[in-house]
């Protein structure tokens, strides 16, 4: 297109009027004909208009000048989905509309919690709850990038993932999409994952807000006050947008203290957009995610998805007859603008069949698997068992050659393929081991006979979709804690049959262990490990790999050491304490504490100290440990640093996760390790001045390898009490 054309078709559509259009577009062609002598305007090669922001037009005057130039029935289009898009395959991208005169490019969304749902072959990665177990940021980066690449190679470019959502009980249905129950643990990761996301597409954290029920969670009212809200329920979310710099948000469908989230105008227009300056867009969750017109424009819901319920000609007519101003619809319909040209969305780049499940992102899959899984038990040394020393092995279960990777839900995927653990086994020990695979949960007395006579026998059990899930579409939340009566008996029996007896256990969270536990010599908790997971099991077992995970969940004795969690009710309070707080708060023990794993190898964590013994708000204090490995394998080691809180004025947890950090060792290797926190971040929410409150208070500061092991301590003393921002 000639410089003129261009120039000629800028004026036609600035020139445009219509019903509801707005009075900024008035003197539009003035400014284009201006922005086009400067050279600022210009036109790509498929004649759509585009400027040039790099040559000093301001990201903020495009967005407007489009705004402007858009009909109010073009802009409530922009507001709503418009269903899906179906991909080879079968899958699909939910759509938004974009609007082809103006260049401006559609929204093209797929889930992703643990993996591209909208194509078959996409890879299948361990869920949240896997990869919260690494404690590795850097590594989540790198599977939120893969996601985010996979998703851009088949046209889409809004991935909805993460989950961060506390774990406030682990009967929570889908407590396997999180990262944690920890705010500080779940905020970093979440962090990680954004900006790897963000990498090649949007990311899209949810659910915003305080949704920890599944079973209710279309009704639920949640009922939390403002402090716990402010610093249990929040700074997760608070993290991915300000520092993750999260393009879109996702609201819950329950409401919060009597207003649903999707209109719920303290979080969405005080708290989100006013307080944290968040410039991206915000979208309901689908289908039942809105409930009015009203309430969700003017209070700050950018988009309905998957399709106007509440929006389109609702929206349409309540501007028209003055019960919502334009400017409400000018605001959202910016937010969206802003995000595409952020993004570059009209350059999507070349489509690419090869990059779902490449073997570089498998590859990634296998290493968090690894990483990710907890070794909770392991008496004498029983792992890692050595081949050499094996003839016959049982591998028993209904779930050994079952492909377990999570949910039937909204994160469902579809991989190519699985690997599960026994073809995981089969397969690392090839000749050297003969594998009997007895793939049941109910054990005749030929079973018990064969694996009596093997040299170990390998239990795979734990929890599947039909357990737990996403409520709509599968189980839904947990209604006890523990394995079902038919797969404890397995265990029993299978490990009364054999001297050494191993559990691989599967699940989402935390699971209840009842008197079963000593009668196996190991237990590895695996959580669901995605289509990789049957050969990290396999190396984990055989000492090819060194565990390193950690719990980012407590496991409880019982159920009854948790909160009171009710599946059935419609209207839940969400106070202070939960998990490790909970139960440090009520001076009970856990079966495995938060932090916890078990590794080959041991380590030796001293010399704690602090850069600074005497700070005030806004600092930066370091805290360094010497961390050595003690053992005979090389190894990771996870090193977590506590505050408490003794003569504050206000009830906080007796200890509070505040940083952590990751290091590997070779045997006899010592690194130092630093872990920087920012003196913020001991503030609590003053609920009667509305503002956060740094305390003058002396904190003990404790260093350990996890809540329940932190025997280093230093003193923090800070002065000067005043308001502080959190972050």
């Amino acid at each position: 297109m000639s410089a003129r054309s261009c120039s000629n078709r800028l004026f036609s559509i600035s020139a445009q009027t219509g019903k509801g259009r707005s009075r900024a577009a008035r003197p539009m062609k003035w400014l284009v004909l201006a922005l086009f002598a400067l050279g600022l305007v210009a036109c790509d090669d498929n004649g759509r208009d585009t400027i040039d922001t790099d040559n000093g037009y301001s990201l903020e005057h495009q967005v407007n000048d489009l705004v402007a130039q858009m009909t109010i029935e073009e802009k409530v289009a922009h507001m709503a989905g418009d269903g899906p898009i179906t991909l080879e395959g079968d899958g699909v991208l939910w759509t938004v509309p974009g609007l082809e005169r103006l260049g401006i490019p559609p929204l093209r969304m797929s889930d992703g919690p643990r993996g591209v749902t909208a194509v078959e072959g996409a890879t299948t990665f361990p869920v949240g709850m896997a990869r919260g177990a690494t404690w590795d940021t850097a590594l989540e980066q790198r599977v939120g990038a893969a996601m985010g690449r996979e998703l851009k190679a088949i046209g889409g470019n809004v991935l909805l993932a993460p989950t961060i959502n506390i774990l406030r009980h682990p009967s929570w249905g889908r407590s396997q999409e999180t990262y944690g129950e920890d705010v500080h643990h779940l905020s970093r990761m979440a962090v990680a994952f954004v900006r790897g996301v963000q990498e090649h597409v949007l990311a899209n954290p949810k659910h915003y807000a305080a949704n920890s029920i599944e079973d209710t969670r279309f009704s639920v009212d949640v009922s939390i006050d403002e402090r716990s809200l402010r610093e249990i329920y929040l700074p997760q979310f608070r993290a991915a947008v300000t520092e993750g710099a999260a393009a879109s948000l996702m609201t819950s469908y329950n409401s919060v203290n009597g207003q649903f989230c999707s209109e719920n105008e303290q979080l969405l227009r005080k708290i989100l957009k006013s307080e944290w300056g968040f410039d991206g867009f915000v979208l309901s969750d689908w289908f039942l995610g809105t409930q009015s017109t009203l309430g969700a424009a003017l209070n700050g819901l950018d988009l309905e998805m998957p399709l106007a319920r509440v929006y389109g000609d609702n929206l349409l007519t309540a501007v028209a007859d003055g019960r919502v101003d334009e400017s409400h619809v000018d605001e959202a319909v910016s937010r969206m603008v802003r995000k595409k040209l952020q993004f570059k969305l009209d350059q999507p780049g070349e489509l690419d069949p090869s990059v779902p499940g490449s073997d570089a992102h498998l590859d990634l899959a296998r290493e968090v698997a690894t990483r990710g899984s907890v070794l909770l038990k392991n008496a004498s040394e029983t792992l890692p068992l050595k081949p050499s020393a094996l003839k016959r092995i049982a591998v028993v279960g209904a779930l050994a050659d079952k492909a377990n990777t999570g949910d039937n839900g909204s994160s469902s995927t579809r991989p190519a393929f699985v690997v599960t653990p026994l073809r995981g086994i089969v397969e690392f020990l090839g000749d050297m081991v003969t594998v009997e695979h007895i793939g049941k949960d109910t054990l005749e007395p030929d079973d018990l006979a064969r694996i009596e006579s093997a040299d170990a026998v390998i239990i795979v059990t734990g929890l599947t979709a039909e357990d737990e899930g996403e409520g709509l579409i599968g189980a839904g939340d947990r209604p006890n804690l523990g394995l079902s009566s038919e797969r404890v008996k397995l265990i029993r029996e299978a490990a009364d049959a054999n001297r050494m007896a191993i559990v691989v256990l599967e699940g989402g969270g935390a699971i209840t262990l009842g008197d079963w536990l000593p009668d196996v010599d190991a237990l590895l908790m695996v959580w669901y490990p995605g289509q990789m997971g049957g050969y990290a099991i396999a190396d984990l077992l055989f000492g090819q790999a060194n565990p390193s995970g950690k719990l980012p969940v407590t496991f409880p004795t019982s159920i009854d050491q948790l909160p009171e969690f009710d599946n059935e009710s419609q209207l839940v309070i969400y106070d202070y304490f939960h998990g490790y707080r909970y139960l440090d708060r009520n001076g009970t023990t856990p079966q495995f504490p938060f932090g916890f794993g078990l590794s080959y190898t041991t380590f030796a964590i001293d010399n704690f100290r602090v850069s600074k013994a005497q700070v005030s708000a806004g600092e930066v204090v370091r805290f360094s440990v010497d961390v050595t490995n003690t053992g005979a394998r090389a190894g990771a080691e996870v090193v977590q640093l506590y505050a408490s809180y003794t003569g504050s004025v206000v009830e906080r947890a007796e200890l509070e996760l505040k940083g952590f950090a990751r290091v590997f060792l070779e045997p006899g290797e010592t690194k130092t390790v630093e872990i920087p926190m920012s003196v913020n971040s001991l503030a609590y929410f003053d609920v009667a001045q509305k503002v956060w409150v740094l305390e003058t208070l002396e904190h003990k500061m404790y260093a350990g390898a996890s809540s329940r092991d932190i025997p280093l301590v230093v003193m923090l003393e800070v002065s000067g009490q005043q308001n502080v921002s959190v972050y």
